[in-house]
């Protein structure tokens, strides 16, 4: 009973830019900037979990513009693991990812017509996954049709779970490696809602066989207050107090506070503003909270252009991010002073 898209056709880049593919074979919908909402079958108990990436951002998972973040946190569904139907989960990402989401159905109004489904699940049943992702189109089947194809259908549970395919023919159906991915349709604004996730099914595309997703209308509130409750893993943290950076004179520090669980991130982000008539002067570094500096920027005698206004990516993912990180910028030649106007810190 493991789902896996058959008779699908290829997502167009962008088209989808909230699904995205998880490290252990499954399929997820962001509806946050930092929130994967997946199925309960596919991730451990509640607790840290670093062990997990997402993939998203490319349809081609071996696009070399994809985006791949590291999981730290898994919150699995109170009832996953007993009877069925409760087979949600949300996965925390180490750090927010700049991509469009897609927002949860919280009333059934839409839990009907056309939905599609999409995912790098097999083709065919049985098959291997796919490196493009698939999209197809699958109507709503009543929850009296589905439980009468018998089998573990009979256990359907109506409240929590719905049904979707091609009841005669078969041939379109979410296969083996898209279990956790959205089915979705249009609101009545035609924006996308997402309407379940992908849970189960006997084989795939078989006739009076068809797929099996938990009803996100139903634990939209418990999804809603799961999400609520892991909130962004670390905020951005920002100082605006503007300091005089003196002519070839000692470095200056400037600080702020982080109040956060785990560890910084690979991806940790620096923004620095600082007004200077002469960039090339200044040496800027990031300083841990155990003392650790981060070259961020060195002198360069030649940069005769204004200002600094960059984001600077390093990997901080030895420190702890709770704590007092520092920004220290340094004029090491003479001839100008600067300001250093604000800088924002994401670990």
């Amino acid at each position: 009973m493991q789902p896996q898209v058959i008779g699908g056709t290829p997502a167009a880049q962008g088209e989808f830019p909230w699904v995205v593919r998880l490290s252990m074979g499954c399929g997820g919908s962001m509806i946050t900037q930092q929130l994967v909402l997946t199925a309960a079958h596919c991730v451990p108990p509640t607790g840290p979990n670093t062990s997990i990436t997402a993939t998203l951002g490319a349809v081609d998972l071996q696009d070399p513009n994809r985006v791949v973040v590291r999981s730290d946190f898994v919150h699995r569904a109170p009832g996953a693991g007993g009877p069925p139907g409760d087979d949600w989960a949300l996965i925390r990402l180490e750090r927010p990812v700049d991509v469009p989401t897609i927002p949860i159905a919280t009333t059934p109004e839409f839990d009907n017509g056309t939905f599609t489904v999409a995912g790098w699940g097999a083709a065919v049943e049985g098959g291997p996954q796919q490196r493009f992702l698939l999209k197809a189109e699958v109507p709503f089947i009543d929850d009296v049709q589905c439980a009468s194809a018998g089998s573990n259908y009979a256990n359907l549970v109506p409240a929590e779970e719905i049904c979707a395919g091609n009841w005669d023919d078969g041939g379109v159906d979410t296969c083996q490696g898209d279990s956790g991915g959205p089915l979705f349709r249009r609101d009545n604004a035609g924006e996308w809602i997402l309407i379940g996730t992908t849970s189960w099914g006997i084989g795939c595309a078989r006739p009076l066989n068809p797929g099996v997703y938990a009803q996100v209308s139903t634990f939209a509130p418990a999804i809603l207050a799961a999400a609520a409750s892991l909130g962004p893993r670390c905020a951005p943290f920002v100082n605006t107090t503007a300091v005089d950076i003196p002519d070839a004179g000692p470095a200056i520090t400037s600080a702020v506070d982080a109040v956060c669980d785990g560890r910084a991130s690979n991806q940790t982000k620096v923004e620095v503003n600082i007004n200077h008539p002469y960039r090339g002067d200044l040496i800027v570094d990031l300083i841990a909270p155990d003392g650790t500096a981060y070259r961020l920027k060195n002198a360069k005698g030649d940069d005769s252009a204004d200002n600094v206004n960059d984001l600077y990516t390093i990997n901080a993912s030895n420190e702890t991010a709770s704590g007092t990180w520092q920004l220290r910028v340094r004029d090491i030649f003479r001839g100008d002073a600067g300001l250093l106007k604000n800088w924002k810190l994401t670990v």
